[in-house]
Formats: C-alpha cells, structure tokens, sequence
C-alpha cells in the first residue's frame, strides 16, 4: 500500500478544521487537491476514512484509528527536524506547551515577550489544561512539555523543579486584622474557607495543607465550583472568609489587598513547580532556554524559596 506524508497531514488538517476548506488552506492546497488527495488515500486502503455526509465532517471508526496512527507517525518524523536542530545547537522549531490554569494567568505574562524577541525561530503554543490532562496529552505525544505542580510522581513522565512559590492564605479586612502577620491552619479553618472546584491541583494542595478530607469537606449551604482563583478573591471580598492563593497572585492585588495576605504558619508552605516531560531529550534546546527566560523573569524569592522548602503534596 502506498500513502504520502502529505496525504497524512492532510488528515490531522482534517480533523483539526473540521471541512475541507479550512483544512486546504491551512495546507496552503486547493480545496479539489486536498479532498482528491483523501480520496485517492481512502482507495488505496480500501476504507473510507471520512464520512462526508455530516458536517462537521467525522471520521469512521476504521478512520479514527488510521488518524491516530497518523499523528503518530507525524510526530515521529518531525522528532527528526528537533533531532537536526539539537545537533546545530538551535534555539528553533515548534514547542506545545501545556500550563495549568491556577498558575498561567500570573506567570505567562511574565516571560512570553522577551522569550519571543529573543527565540524569533521558535513556534510557540501554550494551552491551559489541568494536571490531569496535560498527563495525559503528555502521553499520548500530544504535549511537548507541562508546567504544573510538582511532585506528581508519575512513571514515564520526569520533573525538573524551576521554583518554588509560597502558598499565602487571603482574608476579608476583620479575619485579617485578627490574624496579625501569621495565621496558622486552626485560625484558616475557623471561618469559611473558599476552595476551587474538583479536579483543580491547587485545591488538592489546599486540602492537604489544611489535613482537610476532600470527600466530607462541604463548607457552606450551597454548591459553587470555579477554576479561578480570581474569583475566589472577590468571594472573600464580598462575602468574607479566607482562601489560599499563589505567591505570584500577589502582582494582580492592590495595596489594600495585600495588606489581609498573610504568611501561613512558620515553616512557609510552597508550591514546586516544575517542567515535566515524557521524551527527555528531544527539544532540549528549546525546553531548557524556556525554563532560563523563565527562572530570569521570576521574582527572585521564589527562587530563595528552595532553601528550607516545605513542599505541600497534590
């Protein structure tokens, strides 16, 4: 049997646009080209891969197999261009970054304009997924490298530390005034304390910093789930208590904020972050120049924070 490169590419387009002619002009290839090209594929193997009478067009069950065997096959060739790259010591090619959302509103905008000006031949992509998914997606060669919180003790898949990232408790302006500059977790936990919603890391890291169980944890009368931190803050400030919230949240409060964070307890609770991966030694250059633009854009205190760290568990 014989199929192309191309004709491979044409269906990850495919799948990825969802018609045939957003599919051919993402392959800079007329529509009649892309779509005879499927064709011819379909009759070589002798299936038909694409059922045309739906739109968004779908793939057949045989169809879905060859696509993910087409994916693969692709990413295993293009391991050969960062192959070639790494030998010539070339900051260049494409890199899919996965971050997890409680920590890329804050730390994004810290590093992405200077790493673009000064890697101009590297093609970026960042994509919020939570831990889970970016495992996953790691595993199926579907992401290059994760950002996320760390230890997460996973086979197949290694940790590189980059900091460390204090994890502060915030009140409303009375819990705060009672709380003095340190408050400890029996003083977090005498109010309500808002959490983000299942799923989340930075919510199995709250409960596991406050010996909180997950399962019988209800604080309140009703059901409220969010992804953001953001929203948290402002539940405290309009209906009081306390949440924890990342050292690097600090940058997105105002002076009056800031005043009702508070240091938890004396050993200083942190966060690790960490770029993980599962194919270590592809795009080294460009994962290792990522994590330099990065530990360069930090405040410096999270970098101090590794001495005497007590990491909190996911």
């Amino acid at each position: 049997m014989n199929y192309t490169i191309q004709q491979l590419s044409y269906l990850v387009a495919l799948d990825y646009y969802g018609n045939f002619s957003r599919a051919a002009e993402s392959c800079h290839v007329s529509q009649p080209t892309l779509s005879m090209q499927v064709k011819k594929l379909e009759n070589d193997l002798g299936v038909t891969i694409v059922d045309r009478s739906k739109q968004p067009l779908v793939f057949t069950e045989v169809g879905k197999l060859i696509l993910e065997q087409a994916k693969s096959s692709l990413s295993e060739l293009h391991a050969i261009d960062d192959i070639i790259a790494e030998s010539r010591g070339e900051v260049s090619g494409y890199l899919h970054v996965g971050i997890i959302p409680t920590l890329a509103p804050y730390l994004v905008p810290l590093f992405i304009g200077n790493f673009l000006k000064k890697y101009p031949k590297v093609n970026l992509k960042l994509t919020e997924f939570k831990t889970e998914e970016i495992i996953e997606r790691l595993h199926n060669d579907k992401l290059d490298v994760g950002i996320l919180a760390t230890p997460l003790n996973e086979i197949g898949i290694s940790e590189e530390p980059m900091f460390y990232e204090k994890l502060l408790s915030y009140s409303d302006p009375e819990l705060a005034l009672k709380f003095g500059n340190r408050v400890t977790i029996d003083q977090i936990l005498s109010s309500k304390l808002w959490v983000l919603s299942e799923g989340n890391c930075f919510r199995n890291q709250t409960f596991n910093l406050c010996s909180l169980d997950q399962t019988a944890y209800k604080a309140f009368d009703f059901e409220y789930e969010s992804g953001s931190i953001e929203t948290l803050i402002r539940l405290v400030d309009m209906e009081g208590g306390t949440t924890i919230i990342p050292e690097l949240a600090l940058d997105t409060l105002t002076d009056e904020q800031i005043d009702r964070v508070k240091f938890i307890e004396q050993t200083n609770p942190v966060r690790e972050i960490s770029t993980v991966r599962r194919r270590k030694g592809l795009k080294t250059s460009i994962i290792q120049a990522l994590r330099e633009e990065i530990r360069m854009s930090i405040p410096k205190s999270l970098i101090e924070n590794e001495q005497d760290r007590q990491v909190v568990a996911l």
